[in-house]
């Protein structure tokens, strides 16, 4: 399997491949629809989950099996006889 591999990545032209790529960043485009609005979309989903969470985490009632220290009181030792 090895051998394969090797022979295939070795006939990829990593050269053009970087070179294509070079090429169409330095072209001008027009913004699209992710460049105008894919920062308020990011952020309102954001936002968004926070909020339901928030919500889920604290208005709901889910007991979240906290430390009990401070609310359980010790039992009285029996005295074995």
């Amino acid at each position: 399997m090895f051998p394969l591999v090797k022979n295939a990545l070795s006939r990829l032209q990593v050269r053009s491949i970087q070179q294509t790529m070079a090429r169409q960043s330095h072209q001008k485009r027009t913004p699209d629809f992710h460049d105008k609005y894919g920062n308020a979309i990011l952020a309102g989903g954001a936002t968004f989950c926070i909020t339901m969470w928030t919500y889920v985490a604290t208005q709901i009632g889910i007991e979240w099996n906290l430390s009990p220290v401070g609310r359980v009181t010790p039992k009285e030792w029996k005295t074995q006889q």
